[in-house]
């Protein structure tokens, strides 16, 4: 299916994963609407996804505030003439174990990694809605399928994204809207390699260009198929 001339939100597009997935959908001809907290970030990006020769946007607000979001959401839309798709990748990693991480922290990933997609769907819903068709890819993770020591704040949040993702494919699939869950394994993304998950040897850890790849051909296929859950691993890290 081409994408040329669609409208995508890449909510924490500034860099990392969101970034290598909005520079992958603009070679593709797709507009682009970024979000991150970082507007410096943001603008530099924008600018690159402005050679690729699409129209480019983009909003500073903090994911986890559902009126910050709504109101960036609605920003974005008007200025790219609409919504298509929806990338809902911002998230954090802070990790620790349940006796040492501060209730404050742990509290703030669940806000951040599930609220945050939470919001960012329900801003973009209506515009779907409308259209009678779009794509929304949540972006979970592996740790969501299964916790691990030092990481219970991540991994519940994780594990709740997916659950919340499944249920919006439920609700939307019926109005031709695809709710795609997707649970990667580490890649070497900003986040991975500052928390010491990875050292990011690109012969052998997962990039964010394989990553942005893979959502670039599951948004490609055509709209009578649905990829409802899906992983992505490192072959031998």
């Amino acid at each position: 299916m081409n994408l040329k001339g669609k409208n995508a939100i890449v909510t924490g597009g500034g860099r990392g994963l969101g970034k290598a997935v909005a520079l992958a959908l603009a070679a593709e001809g797709v507009n682009i609407g970024i979000t991150g907290r970082n507007e410096e970030h943001l603008k530099k990006t924008a600018e690159e996804i402005k050679m690729l020769g699409v129209q480019a946007a983009f909003a500073a607000f903090s994911i986890d505030e559902e009126a910050a979001v709504k109101s960036g959401i609605e920003s974005l839309a008007k200025e790219l003439g609409g919504v298509d798709i929806l990338i809902n990748n911002a998230g954090i990693g802070d990790f620790g174990s349940i006796e040492e991480m501060s209730s404050e922290t742990w509290e703030q990933v669940i806000r951040t990694n599930l609220f945050g997609v939470y919001y960012a769907a329900k801003a973009v819903y209506p515009y779907l809605k409308e259209k009678g068709e779009g794509d929304i890819v949540n972006v979970a993770s592996t740790a969501g399928l299964k916790g691990g020591p030092n990481m219970s704040a991540y991994a519940a949040s994780k594990a709740a994204v997916v659950s919340l993702s499944q249920s919006m494919m439920a609700e939307w699939r019926k109005q031709n809207i695809r709710v795609i869950t997707l649970t990667p394994s580490t890649i070497a993304s900003d986040m991975s390699i500052e928390a010491g998950l990875t050292d990011g040897n690109p012969d052998k850890v997962l990039q964010p260009e394989d990553f942005a790849e893979w959502v670039r051909d599951i948004l490609k296929m055509n709209r009578r198929a649905l990829i409802a859950n899906g992983s992505i691993f490192s072959t031998n890290p």
